[in-house]
């Protein structure tokens, strides 16, 4: 088992080709204010409010079925965070602003380390539980999703390929948990 503090070295590889172009994202939000504003908006509403809104309006939107919904949400993000943690502390990737002091953090981030992106994959884990139970919320939803997964790297906070690994976990939850969708 490798030592907590310790950056695998695929990680090390990615962290030199993506450090470029993350800096590039993360500099970008100084030319204006309202992509600053708009992306902080984004990481704070998909640290959890946006999706504890989702799952609590799951009775509302399907009556009895709903409440069903609002569990096997619950449920799904429960294990998807549990997921997230034991591979986040098991691979202990630097975020981007710590081990490029170029790339500036314009938010706080809630621990060390930043693979994968916890925020995309709840984004993408909502999306697609909306996707097969109210295809009608994407219009909300997957903007929302999207933008989420732009203020990680935006914001400093994550390397591309974290965003992409949290898109895929995310997926990955989503897929597997719809066959015991009620």
């Amino acid at each position: 088992m490798m030592p907590p503090h310790r950056t695998p070295a695929l990680f090390q590889r990615l962290d030199l080709l993506e450090w470029s172009l993350c800096h590039r994202l993360a500099v970008a939000t100084d030319a204006a204010p309202l992509p600053l504003g708009l992306l902080r908006l984004a990481s704070r509403l998909g640290d959890w409010p946006a999706w504890a809104v989702l799952i609590a309006l799951q009775p509302l939107l399907h009556g009895a079925q709903g409440w069903r919904l609002m569990l096997h949400f619950g449920l799904t993000a429960l294990v998807a965070v549990t997921l997230y943690r034991l591979i986040k502390t098991r691979l202990c990737r630097e975020r981007p602003s710590i081990s490029f002091q170029a790339i500036p953090c314009r938010e706080a981030p809630r621990d060390r380390y930043s693979f994968p992106s916890g925020h995309t994959l709840h984004a993408v884990l909502f999306s697609l539980l909306s996707a097969a139970t109210q295809p009608w919320l994407l219009v909300v939803v997957l903007p929302l999703a999207l933008l989420i997964a732009a203020s990680r790297v935006g914001l400093g906070l994550h390397y591309i390929s974290d965003v992409i690994g949290g898109a895929l976990l995310g997926l990955g939850i989503g897929l597997i948990s719809l066959p015991w969708l009620p």
